[in-house]
């Protein structure tokens, strides 16, 4: 029987909007992809000789050398973590919330999920002592539970996660056994990188961790599907790295070529990419900051946000005023906010968290404005926030934010 959820609802149909950057395709990354259309070859299953050594070179000028041999390539981040999913078996254990298609993926492998409560001051790790509870009382249940998935810089919450609050989760799934999959796909969009670095658990424990890094996070546009992975340089990372090309070669997915020719470039970082890579972090540091302003100012909760072109916002304060306009979760939370703000809100559930709980992404690519030539005015403007059309999308969104703010002193609804 077909679905009767509207269009847009669905748990399999509906997935979050990726925070796209909403810029133009850089002109070099354009040039790149257009001298490649004509390669008649299709790239390796894994990724070709160019592409894993770009990316080993990638993540060595990070201070994690790796050998291009423990690098594997996928069109986009979902493809890798299906791979490794498959290929690491058992059950599987994320933070709450997390980046919506983590969980999907593992269920769609027949996997269990399991969401495990995070630390106050930051999203996308679990708080230690959480975890340790969970994987205790899963297997007390029968249970496997082998892999945790998390994200120092983290889609949904914007935040990015201490050394030390990481350090503590780190041991915890170490001394639980689990291996780890790091996703860095928002690791090069921290918003003050000279005052924020972001520490990876790979370089806590490298035997047990897998980084993937989705490249549409701060190197290529979304509509360009490429992601990197590195497997821990073990004997177990070598014959995880084997099952996850049996698993990629099964699905037939492989990247691109011209795709791949242009994330090749990318990993690269040349000045043009990189130059353009802190441009667009420090535009959407400053959208960020703002939207947080005016979302806190109405008495709405969100911790400050640190990396990514989103904020997670918690809207209980506001439970009163939202009441009488038929909002009472988190999907009426997201048609409402959607609608007002006029670009997508999704809700806390979509990234796994409660229900009930009045939570929204918000994002800030729709603030650019609505043709090339008004986003690339905001990357060059000295004063982006300034901008017409921008200041016309803040005010926008800071007038619904306060109108709630207002009905819920006045503990009624506008007319």
């Amino acid at each position: 029987m077909p679905s009767t959820e509207p269009e847009g609802h669905g748990p399999v149909r509906y997935g979050p909007p990726f925070p796209v950057d909403g810029l133009p395709v850089p002109p070099g990354l354009a040039a790149v992809l257009a001298g490649a259309a004509g390669r008649a070859d299709g790239e390796p299953v894994g990724g070709g000789p160019a592409l894993l050594t770009a990316a080993a070179g990638y993540w060595e000028r990070r201070g994690t050398p790796v050998d291009p041999a423990g690098v594997v390539a996928g069109p986009g981040a979902p493809a890798l973590l299906v791979a490794l999913t498959a290929a690491l078996g058992g059950d599987v254990l994320v933070p709450r919330p997390c980046a919506a298609w983590w969980a999907p993926y593992a269920r769609l492998l027949g996997r269990r999920v399991f969401h495990v409560a995070t630390p106050a001051e930051c999203g996308g790790v679990p708080d230690p002592y959480a975890l340790l509870e969970t994987v205790r009382r899963l297997r007390a249940e029968g249970g496997d539970p082998r892999l945790l998935v998390l994200s120092v810089a983290d889609d949904p919450t914007a935040t990015v996660a201490p050394p030390e609050v990481l350090h503590e989760a780190v041991e915890a799934a170490a001394a639980e056994g689990l291996h780890l999959i790091s996703d860095e796909t928002w690791r090069d969009t921290v918003h003050a990188p000279q005052d924020t670095v972001p520490v990876g658990p790979a370089e806590m424990l490298p035997e047990r961790v897998t980084v993937v890094t989705d490249l549409a996070g701060a190197l290529l546009p979304a509509g360009w599907p490429a992601a990197v992975a590195r497997l821990p340089a073990t004997v177990a990372g070598d014959d995880l790295h084997a099952r996850v090309l049996d698993v990629l070669t099964a699905l037939d997915a492989r990247v691109a070529a011209p795709v791949a020719a242009a994330a090749a470039h990318a990993l690269t970082e040349p000045a043009e990419v990189t130059d353009r890579v802190a441009a667009t972090a420090r535009l959407h540091a400053l959208l960020a900051r703002a939207v947080h302003t005016a979302v806190t100012g109405a008495g709405a909760l969100a911790l400050p946000p640190r990396a990514g072109r989103h904020l997670y916002v918690d809207l209980e304060p506001l439970r009163e005023a939202l009441s009488p306009r038929g909002v009472g979760d988190a999907q009426d939370l997201e048609d409402f906010l959607s609608a007002r703000l006029r670009m997508p809100a999704p809700g806390g559930h979509r990234f796994g968290d409660d229900l009930a709980a009045l939570r929204v992404r918000l994002t800030t690519g729709p603030l650019l404005g609505d043709t090339d030539a008004r986003r690339t005015e905001c990357l060059t403007s000295s004063a982006p926030l300034e901008l017409p059309h921008v200041h016309r999308a803040l005010t926008r969104l800071a007038a619904v934010f306060d109108d709630l703010r207002d009905d819920a002193r006045r503990g009624e609804p506008s007319r």
